[in-house]
């Protein structure tokens, strides 16, 4: 048996596949893995097919990570807490590859895409055995196989441009599919590590992204969330002339009862053609996600957004001219690095014009790595602080008046689980994104049904089934 394979002249990854099966099927019982991905929706997917190739391998699965023998957490490094967390967890779990000497434990994601970052796990946290980068998910089975033949460590951190198409994803839900249709981000937004994290643009091939929804459908997936870091400059890597719209109304043709949203839109790539693509199309929901991030040009521009206040709400516009009541959603940047007043007076003003249905707002985080983390920065943290919670005061009554609107209405909602809070009723989106609390038999989940809208509040609307 080979004792230190090379890393870089091993079997295919099928043929690895194949062995390590071989290997395990040795074992007396069915060996478990935990998996555990951080993050964002793309990390969710990316851990489903990882999981899917565990599953090929002859892996089962488990939450108690006690009864593992193979530990996987599929990494996040949007922000530096994320990375701490995932390092105490390493931490936390030292005693479990001591108490099980053949444990196998794996790091992957968006942190180990960092080479300092898998450096440091490498030469800090000497039980981990395999270390992949995001682009190297379709590797794990080459990595499992060199560890079962003897090597200590395994690591591939390589950025790989190309797409393996064809991998088996453990879902993880029966209802509601994640497809991711493109990979990394060309935009270098002074905030944001993930260019460095994920590489540059590239999009999977049309016939495939159409296959693959067409076979969630048949499968009886009743929404598929199409996702990219900026899933709206799909296509400009390809030489068919595909681009965003186009394969939205390619994939409204795949027949069904479902529905298609996607994210995340960056605004510079939200054109007339793609809106109007949501408006005409069927089987789209009725909502866009088109973060702002802010309202002020000068921020922007800090930013790298590369859009000004006005053409982000001449698109805003064009939608609303054409469904008034159209649902959009945003993010929100508070306290970026010499955010003045003013600059935040701006942000507020865009939030009374364009009325969002309701936004996800954060108070600047700084990430090493990133051009704005050596930006300076004079306004103090309780004056961010201040602003965060006038934010949140103005979209609490623009969100409470913009409810008011389903009132008295019959919406579809795909109904996906039991309320936390209210025993004997469900909950579920409706197209335009909104979250609606109903009773109803737990049987329902996963299907869709009409609600008739009886009450309105600041984050749902409640109703009676039809």
């Amino acid at each position: 048996m080979q004792t230190t394979p090379d890393l870089a002249n091993l079997p295919s990854p099928a043929a690895c596949v194949q062995a390590v099966r071989e290997w395990l099927s040795e074992r007396p019982e069915q060996p478990l893995a935990y998996v555990h991905s951080f993050g964002c929706q793309l990390n969710v997917a990316d851990g489903e097919k990882l999981s899917g190739i565990l599953m090929e391998m002859g892996f089962g699965f488990t939450d108690d990570i006690e009864k593992a023998s193979l530990i996987l957490y599929n990494t996040c490094a949007v922000r530096e807490n994320a990375e701490d967390r995932v390092l105490g967890t390493l931490g936390s779990i030292k005693r479990l590859k001591r108490d099980n000497p053949s444990l196998i434990i794996c790091v992957t994601g968006c942190m180990t895409a960092q080479q300092q970052v898998a450096d440091k796990i490498h030469t800090s946290y000497k039980h981990v055995d395999i270390v992949l980068g995001t682009s190297a998910v379709s590797r794990l089975a080459q990595m499992l196989y060199a560890h079962m033949h003897g090597l200590r460590y395994a690591e591939d951190t390589q950025v790989y441009m190309d797409i393996p198409e064809g991998q088996v994803s453990v879902r993880e839900s029966r209802f509601k599919a994640s497809v991711p249709i493109m990979f990394g981000c060309n935009n270098f937004c002074t905030y944001c590590i993930v260019p460095y994290v994920r590489g540059r643009e590239r999009s999977r091939r049309p016939e495939a992204i159409i296959a693959e929804v067409q076979q969630l459908v048949a499968d009886g997936y009743k929404e598929i969330m199409l996702l990219g870091q900026n899933v709206n400059s799909y296509g400009k890597d390809l030489a068919d002339g595909m681009d965003f719209p186009s394969l939205l109304r390619a994939l409204d043709k795949i027949e069904g009862d479902y529905w298609i949203r996607f994210m995340s839109s960056h605004p510079k790539d939200a054109t007339p053609g793609m809106m109007d693509a949501i408006l005409e199309c069927s089987h789209l929901a009725k909502h866009l996600h088109l973060p702002v991030q802010s309202g002020s040009d000068a921020v922007l521009d800090r930013m790298n957004r590369r859009y000004t206040v006005e053409a982000y709400l001449e698109k805003v516009r064009y939608i609303r001219t054409r469904d008034p009541e159209f649902s959009l959603t945003s993010d929100l940047i508070v306290g970026f690095p010499d955010e003045t007043a003013e600059d935040f007076e701006g942000t507020l003003a865009l939030m009374r014009e364009v009325r969002y249905d309701n936004v996800y707002a954060f108070i600047y985080s700084k990430r090493t790595g990133t051009k704005a983390a050596v930006m300076p920065d004079g306004t103090p943290d309780a004056e961010k602080s201040e602003r965060m919670q006038r934010l949140l005061a103005l979209q609490r009554d623009i969100s409470v008046e913009n409810n008011r609107r389903f009132l008295g209405r019959s919406m579809r909602v795909l109904a996906d689980g039991e309320s936390r809070k209210r025993p004997g009723m469900l909950t579920g989106r409706s197209s335009e994104n909104m979250l609606v609390e109903f009773a109803g038999d737990a049987a329902l989940i996963g299907s869709f049904v009409n609600v008739k809208i009886t009450e309105t509040h600041n984050g749902l609307v409640t109703g009676i089934l039809i």
